[in-house]
């Protein structure tokens, strides 16, 4: 099966058609969401996403449980490679998975 290159908003980084069809999902109102390296509160700060931000999630892990506006989990969103964010901030429409598991 051929895939075709584009790139992962904003990234620089190429996806394959496969992952064209991922869902983004709003962040909560008024949050500067962090982005960290890994699916937990100790891992390093990568990135800030602004206001009004849409993220990707290309898929899912259990990591720290984080209480945000959309309630406590322990989901974290991979929404770039290495990149996480708590699902906490995430408005899925869901308390559990939405994307599937990070292999």
């Amino acid at each position: 099966m051929a895939t075709e290159d584009i790139e992962i908003s904003g990234t620089g980084e190429p996806a394959t058609t496969a992952e064209a069809s991922v869902r983004s999902y709003p962040v909560a109102p008024g949050v500067r969401l962090n982005v960290r390296s890994g699916p937990g509160t100790h891992y390093r700060i990568v990135r800030v996403l602004p206001e009004g931000t849409t993220v990707p999630i290309y898929c899912q892990r259990p990591g720290d449980t984080v209480t945000g506006p959309y309630g406590t989990t322990n989901i974290w969103d991979c929404i770039a490679n290495a990149q996480y964010v708590s699902d906490a901030y995430v408005n899925t429409g869901s308390d559990g998975y939405v994307a599937p598991r990070c292999s």
